[in-house]
């Protein structure tokens, strides 16, 4: 049979049940509320009963009522009959984000990568304020809206608890002994505190290529004051913060791992 669109979900249906502990009485009470004693089948001893007023049980609401008494001795249980218990087998691709409680992972809706497009050198401690790219060569995607930067500045599209690793790649003057890579963070959109560094130096007089890697996990919990910029100190004159707009050599990449 052809269908439009995705193709209903196999079900299996069966319906609920409740035994009883039978005593010598003719009330009983019912684990879910029916309208009236048709919405039930009554067994005892394995003996479907009669429904009815006149005939072997009446029942309303919760309220079970029997014309004689049981025994101690029998056995009893009903079906609810108005009452299926359905299991369902969602079809491939049926669930959708909206579908999911909070708290419950999406997987990975966030993705994106920025690099440092010209060399800089900051000789004195001060922010990366300018040369900032996504990275758009060399068959890169993100996924997601994606960050927003300005001045060096990174804002988050979202939410959520994200992972940012940066990759500095420095040419370090053979004077540099104390060449270092900073992350900084806010929470209120004004003052920022250094989240993460890492330094490097070489103080043999022999300029070398250096890398510095940083990784922070940063809980986004309000856009608009959350957020992130990078930043160098004890940089000598001739310390270079490499950058390149055609491949990656300082850049970082930022990823949503999941709910706040």
């Amino acid at each position: 049979m052809a269908y439009i669109g995705i193709q209903p979900a196999e079900k299996f249906t069966s319906f609920a049940t409740q035994e009883f502990s039978t005593s010598a009485t003719t009330s009983y009470t019912l684990d879910h509320a029916v309208a009236n004693e048709n919405e039930i089948a009554l067994f005892v001893n394995n003996v479907r009963q009669q429904p009815g007023s006149g005939k072997a049980y009446t029942a309303s609401g919760t309220a079970l009522t029997l014309s004689a008494a049981t025994a101690s001795t029998d056995t009893m249980y009903c079906i609810f009959l108005g009452r299926a218990l359905q299991t369902v087998v969602p079809a491939t691709n049926s669930i959708t984000a909206a579908m999911m409680t909070s708290g419950v992972s999406n997987g990975v809706t966030e993705a994106d990568m920025f690099r440092l497009t010209a060399d800089t050198n900051q000789n004195t401690a001060g922010f990366v304020t300018s040369n900032w790219e996504r990275v758009d060569t060399d068959g890169f995607g993100k996924i997601g809206t994606g960050l927003t930067e300005s001045s060096g500045v990174f804002s988050f599209p979202s939410t959520g608890f994200y992972l940012i690793t940066g990759f500095a790649n420095m040419d370090v003057d053979g004077s540099d002994t104390n060449a270092v890579w900073e992350l900084y963070t806010t929470a209120d959109n004004s003052s920022y505190d250094i989240a993460a560094a890492m330094g490097t130096g070489e103080g043999s007089g022999t300029a070398i290529r250096s890398l510095a890697t940083i990784i922070f996990q940063l809980d986004v919990t309000n856009t608009t004051n959350v957020k992130f910029k990078w930043a160098t100190s004890g940089f000598s004159s001739s310390t270079q913060l490499r950058g390149n707009t055609a491949l990656n050599e300082t850049c970082f990449s930022c990823i949503r791992l999941g709910d706040t």
